[in-house]
């Protein structure tokens, strides 16, 4: 628990109560109890985000995000930002006047929740969340 805090601000999860829970428990030394949820659309919580200690308000498992919009697949492209990675869109425009194709890219910056923190990331990903901010929902093709 201790590894948690390491903001300056204390970190929570909105739905839980803590202070109920603490006088309850004593020093027995319990787990408090973890929000998640099931974000439905085919997608299966992952163990990190249930059995895990982290506390992300952008994490569409245990935070408070919610799946709307389209959803998008790329290429990861860097992963030099902490909490955040550049995937890469590929696509191909028409131009009627030439009759033909031009290829082009969009770079699209993803949040990067630490329930995937196990997981490699690397190589095409197979979906993503357009919106006001993006989230990463599922780890990569292979």
């Amino acid at each position: 628990m201790a590894d948690i805090q390491t903001e300056r601000a204390y970190q929570k999860q909105p739905t839980i109560f803590q202070n109920k829970k603490r006088v309850l428990l004593g020093g027995t030394g319990k787990k408090l109890p973890r929000y998640y949820k099931k974000i439905g659309l085919g997608f299966k919580t992952p163990k990190e985000a249930i059995e895990g200690t982290y506390i992300d308000k952008k994490c569409p498992f245990t935070g408070n995000v919610s799946i709307e919009g389209r959803i998008l697949s790329g290429v990861v492209t860097k992963m030099k930002m902490q909490g955040t990675i550049v995937i890469c869109r590929d696509y191909l425009h028409y131009i009627r006047k030439y009759n033909h194709f031009e290829k082009g890219h969009k770079n699209i910056s993803v949040h990067l929740s630490p329930c995937f923190r196990d997981v490699q990331i690397a190589g095409p990903m197979e979906v993503v969340r357009k919106g006001y901010s993006p989230v990463l929902l599922l780890v990569p093709l292979n």
